[in-house]
């Protein structure tokens, strides 16, 4: 396989901003940095070449790294605002993932920028323009591209959002290899219009509880291993939700330490939200598909970082999880 080259922008999705006047940008449930930062960049560049642009999110902002943006969205949205108004969804491929958004974005015209592989079609009634590309690590660079395409060069606070999007989706650029020189090249052209690593690093690695910390330690004791210690599964139970809460929870930190585990090729967070209902956080080091497995149970994602949401108990999912990488393992 030869180097990674990011799609070029359609010149339909240029035209449909062009043809607009005000635009509301969605991004999906339970955003991350890669999500927002996109949103926040291209509401920038879009009041730079006069048009009105609203940014909006069903949320929840769980990230910590997220509460100084979270202002900035609106969580619903106005018959006022969405009158005349056009809709860029962005970081997502369907009105569905915008969860709570949905109903209320429903005959809006549409165009979709989105760096996750479409599960169903992404076209729509109105024919929405479509920038996908499966093979950008974040869809921050993909904004990059089109703000580019609209004429314009990166502000410093958009070059930052983007920046923090691209080292959100890339694990601050540990996912990538030599294939993606071109990454490299956005990073440095940001890099160069203003946004400052050191800063975003902080933002994302820095801020954290005390108590995030002991949750870590936790779930570190209750990790199990499996197939030879190719595979590493924790928990979180709702008791243990309850005592410790959202804002203790730090997937990257406890995936980073997981994988740092000599031999592990795959790593497992199960997390039960309610009574009947688990999220499942799966990561991968390099050639395993994590995201085969998380589709197979109706979740999505990337090659090596990928979620679902299933009704069922810890323990069951874990035995489904098992059975789902017997034939990678065995």
């Amino acid at each position: 396989m030869g180097a990674v080259q990011i799609k070029s922008v359609p010149q339909e999705l240029v035209q449909f901003i062009r043809t607009g006047s005000k635009f509301i940008i969605a991004g999906h449930k339970e955003p991350d940095g890669d999500c927002a930062g996109s949103q926040l960049a291209l509401k920038s560049a879009l009041t730079r070449i006069g048009k009105e642009a609203i940014v909006c999110s069903a949320g929840p902002f769980k990230r910590t790294e997220l509460r100084d943006l979270a202002g900035q969205f609106a969580c619903e949205l106005s018959e006022g605002e969405k009158s005349n108004a056009k809709l860029i969804i962005v970081d997502c491929n369907n009105k569905e993932r915008t969860g709570e958004l949905e109903k209320s974005l429903e005959g809006l015209p549409c165009a979709i920028v989105d760096h996750h592989e479409a599960v169903k079609p992404v076209t729509s009634t109105e024919q929405a323009p479509v920038y996908l590309d499966a093979d950008a690590p974040s869809c921050t660079l993909l904004i990059d591209k089109l703000i580019a395409a609209l004429g314009l060069e990166l502000t410093p606070e958009e070059a930052e959002l983007l920046f923090f999007g691209l080292c959100t989706d890339t694990g601050f650029f540990r996912h990538l290899d030599n294939k993606n020189a071109c990454v490299f090249e956005a990073a440095a052209r940001m890099v160069q219009r203003g946004a400052n690593p050191k800063k975003i690093f902080h933002v994302m690695n820095g801020g954290k509880s005390l108590r995030s910390r002991v949750l870590l330690g936790h779930l570190l004791l209750q990790t199990e291993p499996f197939f030879g210690g190719k595979l590493l599964i924790t928990h979180e139970t709702l008791e243990e939700f309850k005592t410790f809460g959202f804002e203790a929870r730090d997937s990257e930190s406890l995936n980073k330490l997981l994988q740092s585990v000599e031999g592990v090729q795959a790593n497992i967070i199960i997390r039960q939200e309610l009574a009947d209902t688990c999220t499942v956080s799966l990561r991968s080091v390099n050639a395993i598909d994590v995201s085969r497995i998380a589709a197979f149970y109706g979740g999505g994602g990337h090659r090596n970082a990928a979620g679902l949401t299933m009704k069922d108990t810890i323990s069951n999912i874990k035995q489904k999880i098992l059975m789902s990488f017997s034939g990678i393992f065995q």
